[in-house]
């Protein structure tokens, strides 16, 4: 039997016991008060049968009998009456069970259109705001964490299935490199000075393997999911990593502008830290002699930012886009991995911020990082 059968047959019953229960006590005061008030009154008469005369009892019997088909027309006219109502309980009750269980059905139907890759839809809510409300609201809540955590689970899948794929893709290189030293070495009889060579042939190969890795790793985990909150300030972050390159700026003879206003954000530290050093390192390492290097800091229509731009070499339009993608380098560039600026465009995603990079016409970039303010991440992470 349905929901919807059982409370049409539970009104049905509430109604049915309600309507025997007025009949059963209407019918006793019925008995206890009609013998009083049918009385006959007759002058000269005796109101002892044993003393009343034929005319008498006659009309004795024939109240009696007046009595009997009250109280016999009473109840038949009452179990009709009963019938009636009860039947019309019933069909009311079909329709109030209906009614009240349409949230409940619409809930079930919804449920039945969500699936795995569908997640979308939502309970409608129903008003006033009742516990079938509140039950729609409960199960829209399970529903998006439901959607988040799904989300979130795709990220991390899509963020190993790329570590791995662009692992075993780049880790060729430097695992080829130190095969062949040690086949060519040892293919002859090897002295000391052969020995040593195919030695930092293969430390340098592992050096760049241990760079591949960690950059990857850098990677997948700035698009793995939920990062750690950490009220920064980018002026700082920015200025600490300029006092670790001075050494490195001043022997490539390269001049170093910054205007550095607060810019607060929230983040994780590691990664914003990863984020600036990539790019102020690609701003030094890809510059020539006497260049320069411009960092500046500071919020713009409510939206904190950075800006690093360099000299250097000229580089296209198509080209300086294409530098935020995994293992792409600029022409002519013979060193790095290619994962610097697509490391720094994964944190920024994770951070709810925005890239662009800018050829500039005199050869160089310019980078520019803008954040949504603090109050406005912490909202959308809630």
């Amino acid at each position: 039997m349905t929901a919807r059968g059982r409370l049409a047959a539970l009104y049905t019953a509430l109604v049915l016991a309600a309507g025997i229960i007025l009949t059963c006590l209407t019918y006793l005061l019925m008995r206890r008060n009609l013998g009083r008030r049918l009385s006959l009154n007759l002058i000269g008469t005796s109101t002892v049968p044993d003393q009343a005369s034929t005319a008498e009892r006659q009309l004795w019997q024939l109240a009696g009998q007046l009595e009997a088909a009250a109280y016999s027309e009473f109840l038949t006219q009452a179990l009709i009456s009963l019938a009636v109502v009860t039947g019309l309980a019933a069909a009311l009750g079909w329709l109030v069970a209906g009614r009240v269980l349409r949230p409940i059905r619409a809930i079930s139907a919804t449920a039945q259109r969500l699936s795995a890759e569908n997640l979308s839809e939502r309970v409608p809510v129903t008003s006033p705001a009742d516990e079938l409300a509140t039950l729609a609201h409960t199960i829209n809540g399970m529903l998006d964490r439901i959607q988040t955590g799904l989300a979130e689970r795709d990220r991390a899948l899509e963020s190993q299935r790329m570590f791995t794929a662009n692992a075993a893709h780049e880790l060729r290189t430097p695992l080829t490199t130190m095969r062949t030293a040690i086949d060519v070495t040892l293919d002859d009889q090897p002295g000391t000075p052969e020995l040593l060579a195919m030695t930092g042939d293969i430390s340098a190969a592992v050096d760049q393997s241990r760079r591949i890795l960690d950059g990857l790793l850098t990677l997948a985990r700035s698009q793995a999911g939920p990062i750690r909150q950490h009220d920064v300030d980018l002026a700082d972050l920015v200025s600490g990593i300029l006092a670790g390159v001075a050494g490195e700026t001043t022997a490539r003879d390269l001049a170093v502008r910054r205007d550095l206003r607060p810019a607060r954000i929230t983040g994780e530290l590691v990664l914003l830290e990863r984020m600036v050093g990539n790019l102020i390192d690609n701003a030094v390492r890809y510059n020539h002699a006497g260049g320069c290097v411009e960092v500046t800091t500071g919020v713009t229509g409510g939206l904190p930012f950075a800006c690093i731009a360099n000299t250097g070499p000229p580089i296209t339009s198509s080209t300086a886009e294409a530098l935020l993608e995994p293992f792409v380098r600029g022409e002519g560039v013979r060193t790095g991995l290619g994962l610097g600026l697509s490391i720094v465009r994964g944190i920024v995603a994770a951070h709810h911020g925005t890239i662009s990079i800018v050829a500039r016409p005199t050869g160089g970039l310019a980078v520019t990082l803008r954040f949504p303010a603090c109050d406005k991440i912490n909202s959308m992470r809630r």
